[in-house]
């Protein structure tokens, strides 16, 4: 007889849009489900919770942050407000012992970053970025790909994740109080993606880029409404990436190498698909479907480095959300007025 998986129960930090796509996974993942909820407004946390419930009571729904931080039988934390909140969150959950996934970014900036990572440590308490593109099955086959040679040597990368948003000052992509911007909101992916490839090919290591060329276009807001970025590396190798609220695009990222060119042919940070490209052959193009919604390597991840008492994880560790951080902090720096508010 099958044995049932321990219940792993978690708490979420914010009811909002990106938490429907957590809840959406938890039944994909085993023992895990959806035990309390936290929010200032206690009708939308009743709503979710409804929206969410599984086998059993709803969640729990409480707008006491310190009383679902105390409970004994939450085992860990989801954060998914917006990033100019998630500091406070992390912070609080960390003192009360909690372990913690949160949303991306994990914060603003790389200092307040290594200030949480120092706590976590210091507390010792599981922390770990929700960058969820690292756990899907499309990387996992890309990331084969690129260790064993398929590319040849990598010569440049180019990507792209832009989407035509209304401007509205009030919501949180063009917010400045609620961290709004494109770099923080769907950049962060461009990066990740030139970080993970370069990863695959320098055997776990990432070069620092030797310079960087940046333009970018701000809202009568201040935030950045787009982005077009190129950075150098050594050996020449270069990635070049536009982000932004104000246009359309297919959204690929490709590697290109001295004997083939890696391609996520659309919405490179939740692709299904990959393919591999020559110049003589057809593309071999290989799909890898989601379990659930791609929300739940990351979930498994992070219960299973909770389970086993590690204070992070070592496919998406502390020192890789401090990285990004620091180029993000660099691109930001050489915006027009050298823009770096969180």
């Amino acid at each position: 007889m099958a044995h049932e998986p321990t219940p792993f129960n978690w708490g979420v930090i914010g009811p909002g849009g990106i938490a429907n796509r957590f809840a959406g996974a938890l039944a994909a993942v085993p023992g895990a489900r959806l035990a309390a909820v936290f929010a200032r407004d206690a009708a939308k946390g009743q709503a979710y919770a409804a929206q969410w419930q599984q086998a059993g009571a709803p969640a729990r729904v409480t707008t006491d942050l310190a009383g679902l931080l105390a409970d004994p039988s939450v085992d860990a934390v989801y954060i998914a407000t917006p990033h100019s909140n998630h500091g406070e969150y992390i912070r609080a959950a960390l003192l009360a012992g909690k372990p913690v996934l949160c949303e991306k970014p994990l914060v603003t900036t790389q200092a307040e970053a290594r200030e949480l990572v120092d706590l976590a440590r210091r507390q010792g308490v599981f922390l770990m970025e929700a960058l969820w593109t690292r756990f899907l099955p499309a990387y996992d086959l890309a990331g084969r790909w690129l260790r064993e040679g398929a590319i040849g040597e990598l010569r440049a990368m180019q990507s792209s994740f832009c989407f035509a948003s209304v401007y509205d000052p009030q919501h949180r992509q063009w917010n400045p109080a609620l961290a709004g911007g494109a770099l923080w909101d769907i950049g962060i992916y461009n990066l990740a993606v030139t970080r993970w490839v370069l990863q695959q090919m320098n055997d776990g290591t990432c070069p620092e880029p030797v310079s960087m060329d940046v333009e970018a276009k701000l809202a009568p807001t201040g935030v950045d409404a787009a982005v077009n970025v190129t950075l150098h590396f050594p050996d020449g190798v270069t990635s070049q990436f536009r982000c932004g609220f104000d246009a359309a695009s297919i959204n690929a990222f490709e590697a290109l190498g001295s004997k083939a060119g890696l391609r996520f042919v659309q919405d490179f940070w939740q692709a299904e698909s990959v393919e591999l490209v020559t110049r003589k052959s057809p593309a071999q193009r290989v799909d890898t479907p989601f379990v659930a919604n791609g929300f739940e390597g990351e979930i498994a991840e992070a219960q299973a480095c909770i389970r086993a008492g590690l204070p992070e994880s070592p496919r998406m560790p502390h020192a890789e959300t401090l990285a990004l951080l620091g180029w993000m902090d660099a691109i930001r720096a050489r915006f027009p007025g050298g823009v770096n508010k969180a």
